[in-house]
């Protein structure tokens, strides 16, 4: 049997060094309080909000009665470039759907994924072809996906509307989390 090394034929070693600048080392913040310290994540917590708000994502009515708002939480993420500096940083409300019942809260769920065999077949094209392969990353993605049903959702406290703090959000249009959303 002929080996690589037997050959002397060795791939070259990688190594991904991490500089000990203070923007590199960015924690994902385990809590709104932390992440509402730090100016970058507060900046794009504010910005995941202006896009729910500008595409209408909800609308704030006062609670209809028997009505049980589902609650939200923040993910935090710090996207990194190959060598391990930042490239983004990343809040996304999420639905806590947990609460939420079949045949009461919602009918069916519905995930619009792509399967690897397809992921597999548009890069071989791709590399057949000789084409330039990019990545995308879509911002709130689940936008577009309109409700049939009444989803009421809490405000986020940090955000709270002043003017209607007993208000809840009438959900339009999906967001993450929401079973209608899967």
């Amino acid at each position: 049997m002929v080996t690589r090394s037997i050959n002397q034929i060795y791939k070259p070693k990688q190594f991904h060094v991490v500089t000990k600048h203070p923007i590199t080392h960015a924690i994902e913040p385990s809590c709104v309080r932390q992440a509402l310290c730090d100016p970058h994540w507060r900046q794009v917590m504010f910005e995941e909000l202006t896009t729910l708000m500008r595409h209408k994502t909800w609308t704030l009515v006062s609670p209809p009665e028997h009505c049980n708002p589902i609650g939200y939480k923040w993910v935090f993420r710090v996207k990194r470039k190959v060598d391990g500096s930042i490239d983004c940083f990343k809040a996304r409300l999420v639905a806590k759907s947990f609460n939420q019942r079949l045949d009461l809260d919602y009918k069916e769920t519905f995930s619009p994924v792509m399967k690897p065999p397809t992921i597999r077949t548009a890069l071989t094209i791709v590399i057949t072809q000789g084409w330039l392969l990019r990545q995308l990353d879509v911002n709130n993605a689940f936008l577009h996906g309109m409700l049939t049903e009444d989803v009421y959702m809490v405000q986020p406290p940090s955000f709270k509307d002043d003017t209607t703090p007993h208000h809840v959000c009438r959900l339009n249009k999906a967001i993450y989390g929401l079973k209608q959303a899967l």
